[in-house]
């Protein structure tokens, strides 16, 4: 609350004939920002506006943990061998990851057509799923041109940034 009372005495004394847009108010408001450790003034004043960014944005929320790791018994020769097959199989497919931590869904409403399906065609700006994250529904590009091979997210479930959604045959 103190910042802006002290802004607005700023504003008063200094914006004199050249408005608010003379370098010394200017000086005072990055000023005011450093001593407030304020990252954005937004100043309106009938039609003049004035917004000030200073620094990097505040840093995004990142979980300070790190995934747990459990230890599985070894697997049976016979497992290893089949799974071998699969992962050739996708040997040369593009994948397209979750950008975010969310929940995957393939259409725009429960009795909407998904978005893709196998054998959808995609270019870089076609709409393959959305993202809901904290409320806030995100619409996901392909980034890459080709036809969906696989589709691995399963509708209405949570996945995790970086998970594998699609797969797609260039």
């Amino acid at each position: 609350m103190k910042a802006k009372k002290t802004a607005r005495k700023a504003i008063a004394r200094k914006s004199g004939p050249q408005g608010p847009m003379s370098i010394d108010f200017l000086q005072t408001l990055v000023r005011l920002m450093a001593s407030n450790d304020l990252h954005e003034v937004d100043l309106r004043d009938g039609q003049q506006r004035i917004n000030l960014k200073r620094g990097a944005a505040p840093a995004a929320y990142a979980p300070a943990y790190a995934p747990l790791s459990v230890a599985m018994p070894a697997a049976a020769p016979a497992s290893t061998a089949a799974a071998a097959p699969a992962e050739s199989a996708d040997a040369g497919l593009v994948p397209i990851k979750s950008p975010m931590v969310g929940t995957f869904y393939a259409a725009a409403s429960p009795d909407a057509k998904a978005f893709v399906s196998v054998g959808s065609r995609v270019e870089e700006d076609t709409d393959v799923c959305i993202i809901e994250a904290m409320k806030v529904f995100n619409n996901i590009k392909a980034e890459c041109r080709g036809t969906i091979a696989k589709v691995l997210a399963e509708n209405g479930k949570p996945v995790e940034f970086g998970e594998v959604l699609f797969l797609v045959k260039p």
